[in-house]
């Protein structure tokens, strides 16, 4: 997949289809072309291995993160996977998204931006605003997203994240749905 080296693209997709390789290669790309100046990164996939699967990823499995880039990392949990109680689950959700909005509020306006597994801080709140906002000045934005059904889908984690997805999607110039 070739992907575009400016505006606001969206990958999305079902677990281990691609989503973080394809970020971190465009990370990869744009620190060669333009140097790692400018560029924030927002890393939010939990790391969880689930009946021997890898859940999530985060992009350090295939890129060396430029030292020279703004990085936050969320210490992220996986909801849906991790909270064995409907309860437990939102606790966790709600834990993702204050950390998570608290490193979105944190990054510096940048030049490029590249967020994996976007949606986890939102998956308490679909409100994504405070993303785009962050990432509003941007010339080159590659977001990642979950979109599968294999963690449920008629839940209200399940349901706030597709509505996060959908937002996102709509704001994107390029939306990739790998599978």
């Amino acid at each position: 997949m070739t992907l575009p080296t400016s505006g606001r693209i969206l990958l999305t997709g079902p677990s281990n289809v691609g989503k973080t390789r394809q970020t971190a290669r465009a990370l990869a790309a744009w620190v060669e072309e333009h140097g790692a100046e400018g560029v924030a990164i927002l890393e939010f996939a939990p790391q969880l291995e689930r009946e021997g699967v890898l859940l999530g990823g985060r992009l350090d499995r295939f890129i060396h993160l430029p030292e020279r880039a703004w990085t936050g990392i969320l210490d992220a949990r996986a909801p849906r996977a991790e909270g064995d109680t409907e309860a437990k689950a939102l606790a966790l959700a709600r834990a993702n998204a204050r950390e998570g909005i608290q490193l979105i509020e944190s990054m510096p306006p940048s030049r490029a931006v590249f967020v994996n597994d976007a949606t986890i801080p939102f998956q308490h709140a679909g409100d994504v605003e405070a993303l785009l906002v962050a990432c509003e000045g941007a010339e080159f934005v590659v977001m990642n997203a979950f979109a599968g059904e294999e963690l449920g889908t008629d839940d209200l984690i399940s349901r706030r994240e597709r509505e996060a997805r959908r937002r996102l999607a709509d704001w994107a110039d390029t939306h990739e749905e790998l599978r």
